[in-house]
């Protein structure tokens, strides 16, 4: 696979800035830095609409960059991986992910790239497990920074080889 775009999904309000569901946003923050500190840049850009309405965001960036569905990446936070591991998926369906489904309902088909950045940490004993909804808005805990960071960065150098095609 050829990437032509990279977009990261979050919300745009700086109230959700830190929170998990901005996982998108921050891996195109790191991306940036990452691609300046290389020499090599990546075309990268973050929706500037809220996470269920990301479908008109992109098929905004796919009319104008004439770019077939699967010649982008969407990023996006995954509350059913757990935090540290992420996964590279082609022609999925949402999982119940509201923005993923904005994006195959405005594009009328699931077949693109997505890299799904896990936030689900086990609950503490006795603790239930928190619903998606809950989890996604909380402020990213300080101790899940440097997991951020690393998988951020298995993340971009499986996705480095992929510009050079």
């Amino acid at each position: 696979m050829a990437i032509g775009r990279i977009i990261g999904l979050g919300n745009p309000d700086a109230r959700y800035t830190n929170t998990y569901h901005n996982i998108g946003h921050r891996f195109v923050d790191f991306l940036n830095a990452f691609s300046r500190a290389e020499g090599m840049p990546i075309p990268a850009a973050k929706s500037g609409h809220y996470m269920n309405e990301s479908g008109r965001a992109v098929a905004v960036l796919l009319e104008e960059k004439k770019l077939k569905s699967e010649e982008f990446l969407v990023v996006h936070d995954d509350s059913d991986i757990a935090l540290g591991r992420y996964k590279l998926s082609f022609d999925r369906s949402s999982g119940g992910h509201k923005g993923v489904q904005s994006i195959i309902d405005a594009l009328g088909t699931q077949a693109f790239w997505r890299l799904r950045i896990g936030i689900r940490k086990p609950p503490a004993v006795g603790e239930k497990r928190k619903r998606a909804e809950e989890l996604v808005l909380e402020s990213i805990a300080s101790e899940d920074e440097a997991v951020l960071s690393a998988v951020f960065q298995k993340a971009a150098d499986e996705l480095r080889p992929r510009f050079d095609e």
